[in-house]
């Protein structure tokens, strides 16, 4: 069964959410029958990197008060924390993630997507480390098992994976993914949001149930 995960690493729903359903596929009795694969999405394309606050920026983008967003960031830090996710709110900046889906499809074809991927959730909501500073991006690349060298040739390279990351959010929009995260089950069963570790286990013993006869 193949389970299929939209996400970008600048929203924090995302954050949130790949770990409930970790948790929740770690119920799952055939968990090791699951092929998750991890699907680029950019909130924000057009984003431009830049110094400006995470919630000065977002309170613009939706047009809220700025007391607004800094309440949803708290939700936000006490979904992360029940789930034993680190967050820190007030320091994180405003950016464009394409080149870290780039190398995020990079280190998939390596074997270290997941690696790399949680290692910059963390770097970007526990640590409030830049995830659009190429330095950072690099060191990432490092902590995750990839060579140097190499994730350096990718971040300097603009057309490296960039043909993966597009091929991601083309199919999203033919899928009609408009707001991440999104879940699709063996194509047949899509899951939108953070729902509950309970909510998960239970879509995926549906799909389970459902799957085409071997």
């Amino acid at each position: 069964m193949r389970v299929e995960i939209w996400t970008d690493i600048a929203c924090p729903w995302c954050y949130v959410g790949k770990a409930r359903f970790d948790q929740g596929l770690a119920a799952f009795a055939h968990r090791d029958e699951v092929e998750v694969v991890h699907r680029s999405f950019e909130l924000n394309p057009q984003a431009e990197n830049g110094t400006m606050s995470i919630i000065d920026a977002v309170a613009a983008q939706y047009g809220r008060p700025r007391e607004q967003q800094v309440a949803r960031e708290e939700q936000a830090a006490t979904m992360a924390r029940a789930v034993g996710l680190g967050y820190r709110i007030g320091g994180r900046v405003f950016g464009n993630t394409f080149d870290v889906h780039r190398l995020i499809h990079f280190a998939k074809k390596h074997g270290r997507q997941t690696e790399l991927m949680d290692l910059a959730f963390r770097a970007n909501f526990a640590e409030e480390r830049s995830i659009y500073d190429r330095k950072t991006q690099v060191s990432l690349a490092v902590e995750a098992g990839l060579d140097v060298a190499e994730a350096r040739e990718v971040l300097e390279n603009p057309e490296a994976f960039a043909a993966e990351v597009r091929a991601d959010e083309r199919l999203a929009s033919d899928m009609g993914v408009s707001g991440v995260p999104f879940f699709v089950l063996n194509r047949r069963y899509g899951v939108n949001g953070v729902q509950s570790t309970e909510m998960f286990t239970q879509a995926l013993e549906q799909a389970w149930a459902d799957r085409p006869a071997a």
